[in-house]
């Protein structure tokens, strides 16, 4: 057997379970303001804290849906394997997402991945769908959840 279906029959029995949970990272309102600058995306909600305070219901900024779905990378780094033989990792996209909460700033996010499906597309590539829930501390309702497509590449 190649190292590649070795992964595959041994993640195919994980599918439907956790496989991570990342560390909390804090969205800060500076990290809010370079993102802002980075995307120029720079409506008031997110980068005018005394006008988002008086005129929103959120009490203050709130972090754009892009940048909480941005750290999905940082928190998968902590928590997908990576797999022996395997060369890189690619980000091929989603079938969903869904933004449920406003993150404030200062909140703390962390990702929760759930190994939804995972085959072999070639004789160098690994398909791995991965549930994707962006949590926020102290909510019960994420910040948002997405089913995420990876590939693993190997030589």
């Amino acid at each position: 057997m190649s190292k590649i279906d070795d992964a595959v029959t041994q993640d195919q029995q994980k599918i439907g379970t956790e496989i991570g949970v990342s560390d909390w990272i804090t969205v800060d309102q500076a990290m809010i303001d370079q993102f802002a600058t980075v995307t120029h995306d720079e409506q008031w909600i997110h980068v005018d804290p005394e006008r988002a305070a008086a005129e929103t219901p959120f009490g203050g900024t709130i972090a754009h849906g892009f940048l909480s779905l941005s750290l999905a990378s940082r928190f998968a780094y902590e928590c997908l394997p990576v797999y022996e033989g395997q060369v890189m990792g690619i980000n091929y996209g989603f079938n969903k997402i869904r933004f449920l909460a406003p993150v404030k700033s200062g909140s703390r996010l962390r990702g929760r991945f759930v190994l939804r499906d995972i085959k072999k597309r070639s004789a160098t590539e690994i398909q791995r769908e991965t549930g994707l829930s962006i949590e926020i501390e102290g909510s019960d309702t994420p910040a948002l959840v997405a089913e995420w497509l990876s590939l693993s590449i190997f030589e």
